[in-house]
């Protein structure tokens, strides 16, 4: 035993064998469990601080004796005066709170359109249709082929019947059919899912930007369905992709004055209209990228629904910076000296998007970010400006106030940049890449097939927060927050049905994109 010791004392290579090396915390410890072990301590701090408190209360209560018991309540009743006007402002503050305080907005179902298979057109037999039509020139063609190439859309996308003509004939009435075909299409199923009667809905809000016909669409879809004649209807027009999230926050607007009501939103672009025929290449894009489809949702604020409804709206958030209305998603960089189709946003187009999601985000983060992202965003904004230390801008964790986001699926550029400003993973950026691979940019509505994606994966679960973010000319950042109040299962029926198993899918990013040029 003493000549195996020896050599353990005097450090030989022996004793390098047998001791046990420690492991390297810096490589095992993951930071981002201490991070989230540190936003779970912050967020229940003041529980934890009452604590003590509260068990000192429960000690001294139960030391009490029936005397003193006795002891307490005769002094209560000598104090007859203090404890009714004390119990008098008790019920009259609660009384008032709960009759001022803002009605709850329950979103009881949506429904998004799916187009039939005969409105589906590829990348391949788009570009034919383009060559076909003997509008475009070589360059332009060429142009609109590297676009669809790397744009993010799939093989299954939508177009309306008046652009897969060839010749394409856009006009009024074939614009009126193809707004019909939508409409009515996703509000048959919203009807039929929700068992609501078309009689039932006090509020009507239809948003779409460049089709604003007479008689307007709201009449269209209240003479179709026989609608009460008191109905509130309203129309938004010219106001981009972002218009679905104000149109949310107008029917909450509405639900707020007009009490135990339903109200109804439609969101959807009209492609047949807004189909461009001419050489311009800023104006070509819109051609490659847009894609028919529209969403219905169902809004109401009465409690009795409540247990049948998906989600109550949280927030609603709308900013507008600058005077710009070019629209987020449809204006890429020109070709470059050496031929290479550039396609990020343009400098001015990115300034324009990120002041206003900026603004977005500063107004809304102190309403959804939790307590521990909100001392680490102060302390680094007071060392940066108070104490001039040399600190990055700290962007804060999202993910820790949102379960699932639905970003405007725009384009590739547009979820390339929000993937990279806002931290967010593959799979927060999954619904979004995913509804415009598979439905393309359908304007307003996307957000909405990004949260039926998120559905039909079986992700959503009671309790979670759902964050809708929407960029398009007018106001240019608009967001709302949900919160889901039941675990959704997968919808037997839905937009993702036929595909929902074979997806996700590899599709062109910013850091993939070498591989499809």
């Amino acid at each position: 035993m003493e000549a195996l010791r020896a050599p353990l004392i005097r450090g030989t290579s022996l004793e390098i064998k047998i001791r046990p090396k420690l492991p390297d915390f810096l490589q095992t410890v993951n930071l981002k469990y201490v991070k989230l072990g540190y936003h779970i301590v912050i967020s229940h701090a003041m529980y934890l601080f009452m604590l003590p408190a509260l068990l000192t209360i429960f000690a001294e209560v139960g030391r009490l004796s029936h005397h003193d018991v006795g002891e307490l309540w005769r002094q209560l009743e000598f104090n007859l005066v203090s404890v009714l006007v004390t119990t008098g402002a008790l019920v009259f503050g609660a009384t008032l709170y709960f009759v001022t305080r803002p009605r709850p907005v329950y979103l009881v179902d949506y429904a998004c359109y799916k187009p039939d298979d005969k409105n589906k057109i590829s990348g391949s037999k788009f570009i034919e249709h383009s060559v076909k039509a003997n509008v475009f020139t070589p360059e332009n063609i060429e142009f609109q082929r590297k676009i669809v190439e790397r744009s993010g859309l799939g093989n299954d996308t939508y177009l309306p019947p008046a652009v897969l003509t060839i010749p394409p004939s856009p006009n009024m009435m074939k614009a009126r059919l193809e707004a019909e075909q939508v409409m009515f299409g996703a509000l048959d199923e919203l009807f039929e899912k929700t068992g609501v009667k078309p009689k039932d809905i006090e509020i009507l809000v239809v948003n779409c930007s460049l089709f604003n016909p007479t008689p307007s669409l709201s009449a269209m879809i209240i003479n179709h369905y026989k609608m009460r004649g008191n109905i509130q209807s309203i129309n938004l027009a010219g106001m981009g992709c972002s218009a679905g999230i104000i149109a949310i926050d107008l029917a909450k607007d509405l639900l707020q004055v007009h009490p135990n009501s339903y109200a109804i939103v439609m969101s959807f672009e009209n492609i047949t209209l807004n189909w461009y025929v001419g050489n311009d290449r800023s104006k070509l894009v819109s051609n490659c990228i847009f894609r028919m489809g529209g969403a219905a949702m169902l809004l109401s604020n009465k409690r009795s629904v409540r247990r049948r409804s998906k989600f109550e709206l949280v927030h609603t958030m709308r900013t507008h910076k600058g005077a710009d209305t070019k629209c987020f998603n449809c204006v890429y960089q020109e070709e470059d000296s050496t031929g290479n189709l550039g396609v990020s946003l343009s400098r001015d187009l990115m300034s324009v998007a990120g002041d206003a999601l900026k603004a977005n985000i500063t107004t809304l983060g102190p309403l959804v970010l939790p307590v521990s992202e909100q001392l680490i965003f102060f302390a680094t904004l007071v060392g940066r400006k108070l104490f001039k230390m040399k600190l990055k801008p700290y962007i804060p964790d999202f993910t820790l106030a949102f379960d699932h986001f639905c970003i405007h699926a725009g384009g590739r550029a547009v979820l390339d940049e929000i993937e990279k400003n806002l931290n967010l993973t593959e799979w927060h950026m999954e619904p979004s890449r995913m509804t415009l691979y598979r439905f393309g940019n359908t304007s307003s509505s996307s957000p909405w097939y990004e949260l039926a994606y998120s559905e039909a994966k079986g992700r959503v679960k009671r309790g979670d927060r759902v964050w809708q973010i929407a960029f398009g000319s007018g106001f240019k950042c608009n967001s709302a927050v949900w919160r889901a109040l039941r675990t959704l299962k997968p919808p037997p029926r839905g937009p993702w049905t036929d595909c929902i198993d074979k997806l996700p899918v590899q599709v062109p990013t910013g850091s993939n994109l070498v591989a499809v040029t």
